[in-house]
Order: structure tokens, then C-alpha cells, then sequence
């Protein structure tokens, strides 16, 4: 009995400290979506008959490829992102609120409006809002 107690105050005290905190998500705004071009896809005309008598001259079908780029808004940033998933992006619900976070070069966001599921973006480009600019320089004038 003497020897259990602080057994189990350990197995207490170490589970915790190898618990893992949960990811800690910001809030944004999907504002906008646009169609951009992220790449050329080629069909090639070679058929086997002809490279064997050498009469198929190559001819190539090349088409754009258009990827979703959606505007996330935050408090302070305005995010440009891009599905990472090229072949099956998932449409997001444009007006609602989005959860992200960073983890290490990809944006991980969910949408908890719609599936909940955790999908990965990449970031485009990144531009500070206007009008937090203005906020933050007031908060400085003022001191």
C-alpha cells in the first residue's frame, strides 16, 4: 500500500508531462475564390505503330491547368492559399469561418461550417491588412 501511492502519483505526474497539447487554431474569414493557372497538362499523339515505322509525328495536346486560390482574412493578415492536393481539391463555402494553423511550410485549415476535415494549403503570398495597420499606429500615437 505504501509503495502504490507514489507509483501512481508518478504515472500521474508523467502522463501529463507527455501529453501532447492540442493544436491551437486562428480564426479566419474565406473571402474570395479565383481559378489560376498552376501548370500546363500534355497529351502526346505517339502510337505504337508509327514509332515502329517511324511515320507518327509527335503531336502534343497541351491544356492550362486551373487550381483553386482562395483569400483567407484575418484580424491583421490577408492570406493568398492553394490546395496542396492538385488532383482533388475540396470547394470551401465562401462567407464562413475557417480555423487554420501553421505547421512548419503548409497551412492547415478546417472549415467546421462543413466537414470538420483538416486540409492542407499552401501559402501564397501574405499582406497585412490596411486598416489594422491604421489600428496598430493609433494604438501607438495615443501612448
Amino acid at each position: 500500500m505504501k509503495f502504490a501511492l507514489p507509483v501512481a502519483i508518478l504515472l500521474v505526474v508523467a502522463g501529463n508531462g507527455l501529453a501532447k497539447d492540442a493544436p491551437v487554431f486562428q480564426k479566419a474569414v474565406l473571402l474570395q475564390m479565383e481559378s489560376t493557372p498552376c501548370g500546363v497538362a500534355e497529351k502526346g499523339g505517339k502510337t505504337v505503330a508509327g514509332e515502329l515505322l517511324g511515320t507518327d509525328s509527335e503531336t502534343k495536346k497541351t491544356n492550362e491547368v486551373l487550381c483553386p486560390e482562395y483569400v483567407l482574412q484575418t484580424d491583421r493578415v490577408i492570406y493568398r492559399i492553394r490546395p496542396r492536393d492538385d488532383k482533388h481539391p475540396a470547394l470551401l463555402p465562401l462567407g464562413e469561418t475557417a480555423e487554420f494553423r501553421i505547421d512548419k511550410e503548409k497551412m492547415k485549415l478546417r472549415v467546421p461550417e462543413a466537414d470538420q476535415k483538416e486540409r492542407e494549403y499552401t501559402v501564397v503570398s501574405m499582406t497585412m491588412r490596411d486598416d489594422a495597420s491604421l489600428r496598430s499606429s493609433a494604438k501607438n500615437d495615443k501612448q
